[in-house]
C-alpha cells in the first residue's frame, strides 16, 4: 500500500508530536498492521517482541537484523500510515553499524525508529550512545525520518540516580538529532510529570508493560506519546492461550463468541 510519499508520512508522523498526545500502537506483523490502521490509528510502530515471538523465539536480539528488517519491511509494506520501526539498539556493535540499520530501514519504507541505549551487559557510555544516534541521523536526515532516542536508565534498573542520568542522556541525544526521547521503565506518575517537564522535547513512554497508566493520564502529565510495546501481542496470544485452553480442557468454542466474522476478515483484507 501507498498513502503518499517517505517525506509525506514522516512530516504527518512528526507532527503528531506537537499536539496534545498520540497512541501508537505496536504490530508485529503484515496482518496486525492491516487491522490496527483499519481502526483508525494515523500511524503504528513494530514490535521487536511481538515480532520475535511470533517467529516462536524471546524478546532482547535473537532475531539478527535481516529477519527483523524483512518482517519490517512486510508491516510497512502492508498499510498507508507512517510506520516507525523497533530497530533495538541498532543491530551492530559499532555507530557505522547502526547507520546501516537505519539506512536500511528508511529503503524499506519505514519512517521512524527506536534506538536504544542499552545491550545486554548494560547501558553505553555517554559518549558512544550519542555517536550511534549521530549516526543514525546522519543515515536518515531530519525531515525525513523520526528518531525516537530510547533510554533505558530505568528499565535497566542500573542507574544511582535514574532522573538525572535521564534528563543528561536525553538533552545529549536530542542535541545529537533525536526527534523523541523514550523512557521505558518509569510507573511513577510524579516522575513522569517531571521528566515531561525537564526533557526539551517530546516524551515517549510505553503504557502496559509495568505501566497500567491510561493514555488520557500520560497525556494529563506532559507525555506526548504512548506506545505499546509487546502489550498487544501479548494479549493476542493470551487469547490463543486462553482459546487452546478450553479446547483441550472442555472441546467447548467459547472463545469464538467475541470473534470477527471469516466474511468480515476476507472482506478487510481485500480492501
Amino acid at each position: 500500500m501507498n498513502g503518499g510519499s517517505s517525506t509525506d508520512k514522516a512530516s504527518a508522523l512528526l507532527a503528531l508530536h506537537a499536539g496534545p498526545g498520540f497512541v501508537l500502537p505496536n504490530a508485529w506483523d503484515a496482518g496486525s498492521a492491516r487491522v490496527l490502521e483499519q481502526v483508525g490509528f494515523p500511524a503504528i510502530a513494530t514490535t521487536s517482541a511481538g515480532i520475535a515471538w511470533s517467529c516462536g523465539v524471546p524478546d532482547g536480539g535473537a532475531l539478527d537484523r535481516d529477519r527483523m528488517l524483512e518482517h519490517i519491511g512486510r508491516i510497512v509494506a502492508a498499510v498507508g500510515v507512517p510506520v516507525t520501526a523497533d530497530l533495538e539498539a541498532g543491530y551492530g556493535d559499532t555507530a557505522e553499524d547502526v547507520g546501516r540499520t537505519v539506512a536500511r530501514a528508511a529503503e524499506l519504507g519505514a519512517v521512524g525508529a527506536n534506538i536504544e541505549d542499552a545491550r545486554e551487559g548494560g547501558l553505553f557510555g555517554f559518549d558512544e550512545a550519542v555517536d550511534r544516534l549521530a549516526a543514525a541521523r546522519a543515515a536518515a536526515p531530519s525531515g525525513t525520518f523520526v528518531l525516537n532516542a530510547r533510554s533505558d536508565t530505568y528499565f535497566a534498573g542500573t542507574s544511582v540516580d535514574a532522573f538525572a542520568e535521564t534528563i543528561e542522556r536525553a538533552g545529549r541525544y536530542l542535541e545529537a538529532g533525536a526527534d523523541c526521547v523514550f523512557v521505558p521503565g518509569v510507573v511513577e506518575e510524579e516522575t513522569i510529570r517531571r521528566l515531561a517537564a525537564a526533557i526539551p522535547g517530546p516524551l515517549n513512554v510505553v503504557a502496559g508493560l509495568a505501566n497500567t497508566i491510561d493514555a488520557p493520564t500520560l497525556f494529563s502529565l506532559g507525555v506526548r506519546r504512548v506506545s505499546l510495546g509487546g502489550s498487544l501481542a501479548r494479549a493476542a496470544l493470551s487469547m490463543l492461550e486462553r482459546a487452546g485452553r478450553e479446547l483441550l480442557d472442555t472441546g467447548t468454542l467459547g472463545f469464538l463468541d467475541d470473534a470477527i466474522a471469516y466474511a468480515d476478515l476476507q472482506q478487510r483484507f481485500s480492501a
